[in-house]
């Protein structure tokens, strides 16, 4: 199973980790986020070394559908009532700040970046897409309201937020790692002091970033309570109409509509890891109705880690790590999102204020239905028996019929049936 994007770039190889190295910055994860931080600190003088566990770009980011807006569903009215109004202007800036990076960055690059207007739409209920038009208007976007989207069933409207983009993230990923010292196949699995360590070696760095999807150190900062994930699944198909624009619902359970060298990327079947779900089946029974003459060329899934209030956590790991930095829980906006990380995490290594950090601090309250619930599903799955167990932290794991695989529904570590390990948070394979 591949992605329409590791099915038409291919990226170098690069060597494992042997003995000892050192460097300014280690970076853990070299996915879209990890390579970006990596990326913006050497630009600013500072030497950094990433290391990926597997192949850089072989997790979420070769399974993305690669869109780059800051709509990020109807999000901005619920944060201007949660939060106010200063804290939905630090989310917008941040996001269209990575976006405005990425536009420069895309210039001298053939990564079929094309702008386009995202638009979230509603089956049933308009009055939800006028408040989140008229918060995007109150945020200074030339939001409106889309009333005949160009979507293969009838809904109340959509939400246009206009000068958004679009692109092939693969591409984009390859013509940056050259300029990047990376180590494959070398996975990190403690730091202790002042060193990571991994199986042929260790890495000497004045500071370290987790961008592994999922935090993999437990003893800080308590992720395995703050986050869970959810898998969501694609179909590339030609012979379909293609959508002018990019497009989501405004529920969990809605579908997702976008273009990418010439066909159309239709996702959803959505469910939390280790629960069931519609998966592809659901996603090919729609496309039979809605475009019956389309053919399937590719399909695909991917793993998003959802936090506890929809934002991401950015910054220190904890309040007790002075030089552990952290880019974690996206919510389904990774691409976005992974630039922001990288522009606020290289601005704190290097001691500056980044003025939109405090809404991503990983270090705010969490107290919200969502950890109770997190906790419940935890405390439930230790208890279940199960002929297998997850080694991240004990809970049962849940055969996967779709992708032939054990998924933990507690924290989301995946594994093959021979046992190897698929996505993290889990750092041992499964015996």
């Amino acid at each position: 199973m591949s992605s329409l994007w590791s099915d038409t770039e291919i990226l170098p190889k690069f060597p494992s980790l042997k003995g000892e190295a050192s460097t300014d910055v280690l970076v853990i994860g070299g996915g879209m986020a990890g390579l970006l931080c990596a990326l913006l600190l050497k630009h600013r003088g500072i030497s950094c070394i990433v290391a990926e566990a597997n192949r850089v770009a072989s997790g979420a980011t070769k399974n993305t559908t690669a869109k780059l807006t800051s709509q990020h569903g109807l999000l901005y009215n619920r944060l201007i009532e949660k939060k106010g109004l200063e804290s939905a202007q630090m989310y917008l800036k941040a996001n269209e700040t990575a976006l405005e990076e990425f536009r420069s960055l895309c210039k001298n690059i053939d990564c079929s970046f094309e702008e386009s207007s995202n638009f979230v739409y509603s089956l049933d209920d308009r009055g939800t897409l006028e408040k989140e038009a008229l918060a995007l208007q109150k945020l200074g976007i030339r939001a409106r309201l889309e009333e005949t989207p160009s979507l293969p069933f009838p809904t109340q409207g959509a939400v246009e937020f206009p000068n958004q983009a679009q692109f092939h993230p693969l591409r984009f990923i390859k013509s940056i790692l050259q300029e990047l010292q990376i180590y494959e196949n070398t996975p990190i699995y403690s730091i202790e002091d002042s060193f990571a360590v991994s199986d042929a070696g260790r890495i000497r760095a004045k500071a370290f970033v987790v961008a592994t999807h999922f935090p993999f150190i437990n003893k800080h900062g308590s992720y395995f309570i703050k986050l869970y994930q959810q898998r969501s699944y694609v179909l590339a198909l030609s012979g379909a109409n293609i959508p002018k624009g990019m497009y989501i619902g405004d529920t969990e359970n809605s579908f997702s509509f976008r273009m990418a060298e010439g066909l159309l990327l239709l996702g959803g079947g959505g469910h939390r890891t280790g629960k069931p779900g519609g998966n592809w089946e659901l996603l090919r029974k729609k496309a039979a109705k809605w475009y019956p003459d389309a053919k399937e060329e590719y399909h695909w899934s991917a793993q998003d880690c959802i936090s506890l209030d929809g934002l991401p956590y950015i910054g220190r790991y904890s309040g007790r790590t002075q030089n552990l930095y952290v880019a974690s829980g996206f919510n389904k906006w990774g691409m976005t999102s992974s630039m922001a990380a990288a522009m606020i995490l290289a601005d704190s290594i290097c001691g500056k204020t980044n003025d939109c950090a405090p809404i991503f601090s990983p270090s705010r309250n969490i107290l919200t239905p969502r950890m109770f619930s997190n906790l419940w599903e935890a405390s439930k799955n230790l208890l279940t028996p199960s002929p297998k167990r997850c080694p991240h932290l004990g809970c049962a794991l849940k055969w996967n019929k779709a992708e032939h695989s054990w998924d933990c529904p507690c924290h989301g570590s995946r594994f093959s049936e021979s046992g190897k390990i698929i996505d993290n948070p889990s750092t041992k394979e499964l015996r």
